[in-house]
């Protein structure tokens, strides 16, 4: 398996090590070539650069680490080679003002990822996972002891499901579905309860973050 990780910030950077590290082969883009060509040149076999149409037709999965406005273009772009893709969105309706204040780009009650579904088409497989911790937080939590750190993820998708589960644990994290598209927003930022930022900072293990959402430890 093979995931094309579409961008290569803070976000798209801290996945592309976990997975590699984990074992997955990973095909990076970006707008800067010469960012992509030492990355993957970092990372090693496991990791290529490639424009961002080589990387998503390369990959079983693709994730668009970039914002929420460049994703509005690219997918529309790119929308006949994400048919039968699992789509990972780690995005959030968040932008900063000329003072560096965070504000939220889109209306109450509307998330990221009901705007990123919406856009994909009818055989892609989406999902929302990568997203819910900070640039920080997730670069450093992989691989916790003595209990792994969980990420949420959101999909109505068994066949995202799967492959998320997969990508998560091999990037370091225990994975826990934490609803649908229609819950995306509890795990995005700002307002989602289930965002790291709604924790008090802190990572959830497992069983805390299955308290968090009602279940009953395993």
């Amino acid at each position: 398996m093979t995931t094309a990780i579409i961008g290569i910030g803070n976000i798209g950077g801290a996945v592309a090590r976990h997975l590699v590290a984990g074992g997955e082969s990973v095909v990076l883009a970006a707008t800067d070539q010469s960012h992509v060509e030492a990355l993957a040149g970092e990372l090693g076999p496991l990791a290529r650069a490639a424009s961002v149409e080589d990387a998503i037709a390369d990959g079983d999965a693709v994730v668009f680490a970039v914002w929420l406005d460049t994703m509005r273009e690219l997918i529309p772009q790119h929308a006949r080679l994400l048919e039968g893709k699992v789509v990972v969105d780690p995005s959030n309706p968040i932008g900063f003002d000329e003072s560096g204040q965070p504000f939220r780009t889109l209306p109450e009650g509307q998330s990221a990822g009901s705007v990123v579904a919406a856009l994909l088409p009818a055989g892609a497989h989406y999902v929302k996972a990568f997203g819910t911790l900070g640039a920080d937080a997730l670069a450093a939590g992989a691989h916790r002891e003595p209990r792994r750190a969980v990420l949420f993820y959101a999909t109505d998708d068994d066949t995202a499901a799967a492959t998320i589960e997969r990508l998560v644990r091999a990037a370091g994290f225990d994975p826990l579905k934490a609803g649908g598209v229609a819950d995306a927003g509890r795990i995005e930022v700002p307002g989602g309860d289930l965002y790291q930022q709604g924790l008090n900072g802190q990572l959830a293990d497992l069983d805390q973050a299955r308290a968090m959402l009602g279940e009953v430890p395993a």
